[in-house]
């Protein structure tokens, strides 16, 4: 099982980091999909993995300041929103958690959430040409925007996912690869908070250290390949892999809403 965890969240990480999207996306809902762990082991575990492989991904991109697409005018309060939104989204897990009657109930939550989040952007990306999109500023409103989808991010356990693209897409404008970007940093402060809320709040699942290990190993392994090859490859063939994995996972969240309903 670890050689196949392994290799989900290597895979996963890969695609996620040429995405802009974090791996979550794709690692949750597979793993649910599996029913090899509870649904809230599988949330923390996909968070932690996350948070290796954007560690990596922001890490590299702030050491390569020419390549860097971060605006510290809105990419900073973006950020500052995403923690805070990593604290509340993981109170509002919790809150569920406890009101759930297992954690298969959880896990039906999350992805009726997700599917309706990965439509919505799968929608958005076919149509993107036509909507006009604004140059948001305000740091308040950059803010408000991370809080947002750093809440979302913690909640779902995927790392803000593809959402995280359409709001920047549609909230500033950004190029595909300045979108990428700042998801990544986004997502990177948000599961920071989340972990570290999990960690004071006592509420650390139970699981094999092993486990953890060798998903956060293949999370980073995955981001490194992501990052190498996204830097060779042509914006117009992200936005089809992107297209392609949205199409997937609302297959995969649309088998898991059966299994956790059953």
């Amino acid at each position: 099982m670890i050689v196949l965890l392994f290799l989900i969240c290597l895979s996963a990480s890969m695609v996620g980091s040429i995405c802009g999207i974090g791996g979550g996306i794709i690692i949750k809902p597979l793993l649910d999909a599996l029913r090899i762990m509870e649904a809230d082991t599988i949330s923390f575990l996909s968070g932690c993995t996350v948070l290796a492989m954007t560690a990596y991904s922001v890490g590299r991109g702030k050491l390569n300041k020419g390549s860097s697409h971060l605006d510290s005018g809105r990419s900073f309060p973006l950020a500052m929103g995403a923690a805070l939104g990593g604290v509340l989204g993981k109170q509002l897990l919790q809150a569920v958690l406890e009101r759930s009657e297992s954690a298969s109930s959880l896990g039906f939550v999350q992805a009726i959430c997700l599917l309706f989040v990965t439509l919505f952007t799968l929608l958005y990306t076919l149509q993107k040409k036509r909507i006009v999109t604004h140059n948001i500023r305000k740091a308040w409103v950059c803010i408000l925007i991370g809080m947002c989808l750093g809440g979302l991010s913690a909640f779902l356990g995927i790392g803000g996912g593809p959402l995280n693209l359409v709001v920047l897409y549609y909230f500033f404008s950004m190029t595909t690869r300045e979108a990428t970007e700042n998801s990544l940093y986004v997502i990177f402060v948000s599961q920071c908070m989340s972990l570290f809320v999990s960690i004071v709040s006592r509420s650390v699942p139970v699981f094999a250290s092993l486990i953890l290990v060798f998903m956060v190993l293949g999370g980073i392994a995955g981001g490194m390949a992501g990052r190498s090859i996204s830097q060779r490859i042509q914006d117009s063939t992200v936005e089809k892999l992107f297209v392609i994995l949205m199409v997937v996972m609302i297959g995969i969240c649309g088998y898991n809403i059966y299994q956790f309903s059953r």
